[in-house]
């Protein structure tokens, strides 16, 4: 039984490579068992609540929770910002404190803030699990896109993954960088310049190559949404799956058995071309399926503090 001694998630880097080794073994336990083989009974005696709060607007990660929750049991609260004291003037630690008063035992936040989410997480008694905050960090994708290329490739370590696109102001770029790191793998970074990072601020196995070497010599290729609501007009979407995006023709060019990889929402026709996104090389909806799956471990972890043996 792996202990997971963790009261938040707030950060890939809270954790260590035998921790994301739990989850994502749990995790792959889950995503096997037919919905029809779970019990909806909770490991805990105390019927944990959870509470999502989403200030930024969400579809597969704010539901992925709702369905894990439900799956391991677990009552669901949904917070929205627009019908709550938050229009009155409540902060999110006052939220938290009042929602902690009520017996929830976790919130699971996203929200354009960026690092706030350290300093709440240190004066409160519920559980935070980061869902996303500002560019800053995206936890449970990274540990999903992980599941999905254990599951696919039997391994993490020796890959050559190509991040495409809004690496700037990406979350999800952040955190799989950070995390694919852990496992002696390489990621390679590419897209509009304007939307690239400081070529000084990247680990060693993290560089920004043309798009032709990340298309061609990767084993994963990675889409990023173009991220409209962060770029205040700074970039031309008319002619960027031609330029940046990964159309058929960049498609012909990726190795045979390499796999196309995207955490959604997807532009259709802008960042990847439609007919791409359910082509055979696709594992875009393997990743919304595991989505679940990983989180429910992530749950399980933080509430119970351990995981069950695997065939529980």
């Amino acid at each position: 039984m792996m202990v997971l001694n963790k009261k938040h998630l707030l950060s890939i880097n809270d954790l260590s490579v035998a921790e994301i080794e739990a989850i994502l073994d749990r995790g792959d336990h889950w995503a096997h068992k037919p919905n029809n083989q779970l019990s909806f009974t909770p490991r805990l005696d105390n019927n944990p609540i959870i509470c999502n709060l989403f200030f930024e607007a969400s579809t597969r990660t704010r539901f992925s929770f709702e369905v894990a929750a439900k799956r391991l049991g677990y009552y669901v609260l949904n917070f929205h910002p627009f019908n709550s004291s938050v229009q009155k003037g409540e902060t999110l630690y006052d939220s938290l404190k009042t929602l902690e008063a009520m017996g929830v035992a976790a919130a699971v936040i996203r929200t354009p803030e960026e690092k706030g989410l350290d300093e709440i997480a240190s004066s409160v008694n519920l559980s935070i699990i980061n869902a996303g905050d500002g560019s800053n960090q995206h936890p449970t994708q990274a540990l999903l896109d992980l599941l999905t290329l254990r599951q696919h490739f039997g391994r993490l370590t020796g890959l050559k993954i190509a991040i495409i696109g809004d690496i700037k102001h990406s979350r999800v770029a952040q955190s799989n960088i950070d995390a694919i790191g852990k496992f002696d793998s390489s990621i390679m970074l590419s897209g509009p310049s304007a939307l690239m990072p400081d070529p000084n601020s990247l680990p060693a196995h993290a560089t920004i190559v043309s798009m032709d070497e990340a298309i061609e010599t990767s084993d994963v290729v990675m889409m990023l949404r173009v991220q409209k609501e962060r770029h205040l007009g700074s970039i031309s979407y008319e002619n960027y799956l031609d330029e940046y995006g990964l159309n058929k023709k960049r498609e012909l060019h990726m190795q045979k058995h390499a796999m196309i990889m995207h955490p959604a929402p997807f532009n259709r026709g802008i960042e990847i071309d439609g007919d791409l996104v359910e082509s055979k090389r696709s594992l875009i909806y393997t990743q919304v399926a595991n989505g679940v799956a990983v989180r429910m471990a992530i749950l399980e972890g933080i509430l119970a503090g351990d995981f069950l043996e695997i065939n529980g």
